[in-house]
Formats: structure tokens, sequence, C-alpha cells
């Protein structure tokens, strides 16, 4: 008989029982790795997805505690968002990403936006290669490297677009909505190739390896497909946030 997650929740809820809360945990575990799974895949070779895993669990721990059934929200949804925290967390405490690469990107995100906003469309690989003076070769090992810089996600690089404020209100609101339309303007005019890239990873929660055999193109074209739209992205609301300030 199939396990149901309502009935788990409703005891758990009723008596704090922690059998029951093991159950609960038992029953979204595989969540965790599938979280793991798709933050791992930004992520440098000797990043062990194990301790992407670990660190995950306790953001599942903390959704079940803090979860709120009556609010009528999806606890896979609620969940994700917490377990994706605290792997991130985890990984910024590290710091693996090295200070050439972190320089590297920004110089990169910084190019790439000027270029755009100058042509008012998306830049090919050899206008890209010219304003960064590197050959075809050279743009490819860059935008591979760049991989490891490319773990936030879309939601995460709308929040740290919005300007701060001491407390939220309607004007905080209104420049996140601000945000999310240029950002949507802008994935509307990615190529087309990278945009549906976009698409199934973000909208579709694809995986590059899906991804990859649905285009029939190799998971590192992918990857750099990925890398490419979301330097693309940053560089948009980069210069949005600029134009704000």
């Amino acid at each position: 008989m199939e396990l149901d997650p309502s009935v788990l929740w409703y005891q758990y809820r009723q008596t704090n029982n922690m059998d029951l809360k093991e159950k609960l945990i038992e029953y979204y575990l595989p969540l965790v790795r599938i979280v793991a799974g798709r933050i791992a895949i930004g992520l440098p070779h000797h990043v062990d997805k194990d301790d992407l895993i670990n660190n995950g669990f306790f953001g599942l721990l903390n959704a079940i505690e803090r979860f709120d059934i009556e609010r009528g929200v999806k606890f896979e949804t609620y969940a994700a968002t917490r377990i994706r925290g605290s792997i991130l967390d985890a990984i910024r405490a590290q710091d693996w990403i090295p200070t050439s690469l972190r320089q590297k990107a920004r110089a990169f995100e910084e190019t790439l936006g000027k270029l755009e906003n100058q042509l008012g469309r998306s830049a090919t690989d050899d206008e890209i290669g010219a304003a960064l003076y590197l050959n075809p070769a050279e743009l490819r090992a860059l935008i591979n490297q760049l991989n490891a810089c490319t773990v936030i996600s879309l939601d995460e690089f709308v929040q740290s677009t919005v300007l701060p404020h001491q407390t939220p209100g309607p004007l905080q609101l209104t420049e996140e909505q601000e945000v999310k339309t240029t950002l949507a303007h802008s994935i509307s005019k990615l190529p087309e190739k990278e945009r549906t890239v976009i698409s199934l990873y973000y909208y579709e929660e694809l995986t590059l390896k899906e991804i990859s055999l649905i285009l029939h193109l190799s998971e590192a074209r992918i990857s750099q497909l990925h890398t490419k739209a979301l330097f693309r992205l940053r560089g948009s609301l980069a210069h949005m946030k600029t134009s704000l300030l």
C-alpha cells in the first residue's frame, strides 16, 4: 500500500511523534538527492556530492519542523527552497571558488552586459570573443571554467538585484516585479538553444543530462549553453541594477 504523506503530516502535527517524523524524513529524502544533484552539475569535480546531500538533509529537517500544512503550500516546493539554501550556505562557507575565477566571472559578466546593451540583442560567440580578445578555443575554455560560478539560481539573483530596504514595502515589491519583468524579457531575447535550456532547466526542472537527450547535444555542450545564458541574464539584470542606483 502506497504511503499517503498527507495522513502522515496530519498525524505528526497532532502528536509530534518522532517515529512519524522519521517516516516523513524517509519519504522526502529523495528530494534532497534531486536538489543536490541539480546543484552539483555546476560545481567542480572535487566537490563531493555526498557532502551536498548531507548539507541538504539539514535543510529538509528544518523544513519539516517549520512547515505549516494549513497554509496550503505544497511541501515539496517549500522544502526544496530550504534544502537548496542549506546546501548553498555550506558551499559559500567553504568558499571554493578561487579569487581569480571570481574576477574572470565579473569581467565576463560586465563585458557581456555592456556589449549586448550596445548591440540591443544577444551577442554571438565571435562578438563576445572579440570583446574579450579571445579566440574561439580560449572563449570555450573560459566558459567551461565559469560553469562553477553559475550555482546561484535565477530566483536568488532576482533577490540580490533588488535594492535593499530597511523594511519591505510597496517600493521593494515594485522593484522586484520590475526585475522579474526584465528577466522574462531577457529570457525571450536569448538565442533559441539557450532559451530552451533555461526553460527546460528552471521551469520544467530537467537535469542537464535529460536536456542533452532532448536536444541531441552533449552534456558538456548543454552546460556551456546554460552558462552563457545565465551570464547574459545576469548581465542584463546587473545593467538594470546600475540604472536604478
